[in-house]
């Protein structure tokens, strides 16, 4: 049977790569929707491995045709993750079991027949769409949403909602192994955000050309009377004005933005700044996100909620009660006077933003960067000269081990691979590859001091090494 673009009734649904963040909130709403769900994987990890143990659905470590005779499935939802020589899903394709994509069933089974705020952008989509999910929860319009990572305030990436909104997060990688288009176009954008685009996910993309090319249809197929929001300040952004027949509305901190902030400062709890709206001064808003990044981030979802038709008063509750993200300058514990912090940022941008958030945060601190390369996206070595660049704002620099070196040897070849030595020695603080995590922990256990701040950046586990840097720090703690 060929997969499907409309989901007939069905009662079992099978996730083929149910760990990734996206297919694990699909599960958990299928679950929620009276559907009988079951999935697989090759690599589960926390925080997605704990959730879906919490929502009590059954996932299986291996890929083989015998879970889809077992299970029987009415409908196989297929991960981007999984190719099409993936056990579970050739024998999905020989079984002619009825499959579809994963944005392809969120948007038949929950987005279908509401307003679709589909949030986009190279960077800080995860932030704006969990902050914007809550201002609307604020204002009491119950929005559903799906976001890729766990907002604090719903302790889930998900929520189907009964108001008239659905939120989520715009991927612009592929969709599935037959359908080589970003996520983002399936889910039929209402309001389309266009936070920042840059170059990212090399193994899918050519070039950055490629990736504008991307979003260049997501912002055509916007119909004349929806809206798109689109960031002011980026040449990226604004090259495809041309392209869009819906309203065009910008934000950014140019005075020639429809909507731009000003006078923005940190405060003990987050940061303050001023919105302007259409040429008057709109609010001062107060938020409890860090960094410079997230005023641009909490003035796009202002606007979107203003656009929705959000009070002012129910905006300023939004920002003032978000809570973040996990894995989101997330303070994972303190021991010995040492704060270790977890963040999914894996790119040089990310990385010199979060940076950037972290000395913001922890003025006059020694702050150590911690990076995996995990994706083999984040290793090209397009990005090493990036990378060079973002570690230049910490104090002490330590490299954990290339997550795929094997693959990407097989896929690209080690020419195309960064050279860690070059990043190392182009650095002038302080930097050490270290690829054993226990003793990257120890390193860090044995060096670190009182008010020192560990920022630990992966896209994936890092091996636990947060909790082992907690546990190292602790032992050394009590031993002094």
């Amino acid at each position: 049977m060929p997969h499907l673009t409309e989901i007939p009734n069905v009662k079992r649904v099978y996730l083929i790569g149910i760990s990734g963040t996206a297919m694990a909130s699909l599960a958990g709403m299928l679950q929620q929707r009276g559907y009988e769900v079951s999935g697989s994987d090759e690599h589960i990890y926390p925080p997605m491995s704990t959730y879906l143990e919490r929502l009590r659905i059954p996932v299986l470590e291996e890929y083989t045709k015998e879970h889809l005779e077992t299970f029987r499935p009415d409908l196989v939802v297929i991960g981007n993750a999984a190719a099409n020589t993936n056990a579970e899903a050739a024998a999905t394709v020989e079984m002619d079991l009825p499959y579809t994509s994963m944005p392809e069933a969120i948007y038949h089974l929950f987005i279908k027949g509401k307003h679709s705020i589909v949030i986009t952008g190279t960077h800080g989509k995860t932030t704006t769409t969990s902050l914007m999910a809550w201002m609307l929860e604020a204002a009491g319009r119950d929005p559903g949403m799906v976001v890729g990572g766990i907002p604090l305030n719903f302790n889930q990436n998900f929520k189907l909602g009964d108001g008239p909104d659905f939120v989520i997060e715009g991927d612009e990688y592929n969709t599935a192994f037959f359908d080589k288009g970003p996520k983002f176009l399936h889910y039929r954008a209402n309001t389309l955000l266009v936070n920042n685009i840059e170059f990212d996910h090399a193994d899918i993309y050519a070039n950055l050309d490629a990736i504008i090319a991307a979003f260049r249809v997501a912002v055509e197929r916007v119909a004349r009377e929806d809206v798109i929001v689109a960031n002011g300040d980026d040449e990226h952004v604004m090259g495809l004005r041309g392209n869009a027949v819906a309203r065009w509305v910008t934000f950014g901190w140019d005075r020639k933005c429809d909507a731009f902030a000003m006078d923005a400062a940190e405060h003990p709890e987050g940061t303050e700044f001023t919105a302007w709206w259409e040429g008057k001064e709109w609010a001062r808003f107060r938020t409890t996100l860090s960094g410079k990044h997230n005023v641009l981030n909490a003035l796009a979802d202002a606007v979107i909620a203003k656009l929705r038709g959000v009070s002012d008063a129910d905006i300023q509750k939004g920002f003032e009660t978000f809570q973040g993200i996990k894995r989101r300058m997330e303070v994972r514990g303190t021991e010995r006077g040492v704060t270790v912090i977890d963040d999914f940022a894996h790119h040089p941008t990310a990385i010199a933003t979060t940076l950037k958030g972290a000395r913001d945060r922890y003025p006059g601190q020694r702050i150590w960067a911690l990076f995996e390369p995990r994706s083999i996206s984040s290793s090209r070595k397009e990005f090493e000269s990036g990378y060079i660049d973002a570690f230049a704002n910490a104090d002490r620099v330590i490299i954990g081990p290339i997550f795929h070196l094997q693959r990407y040897e097989t896929r690209y070849g080690l020419d195309k691979m960064m050279s860690v030595p070059a990043i190392m020695q182009s650095l002038s603080v302080p930097t050490e590859q270290i690829d054993d995590i226990d003793d990257i922990a120890k390193r860090v256990a044995r060096d670190a001091k009182d008010g020192d701040v560990v920022l630990v950046m992966s896209s994936g586990a890092f091996g636990g090494v947060h909790e082992k840097i907690l546990a190292e720090l602790k032992v050394t703690a009590s031993s002094s």
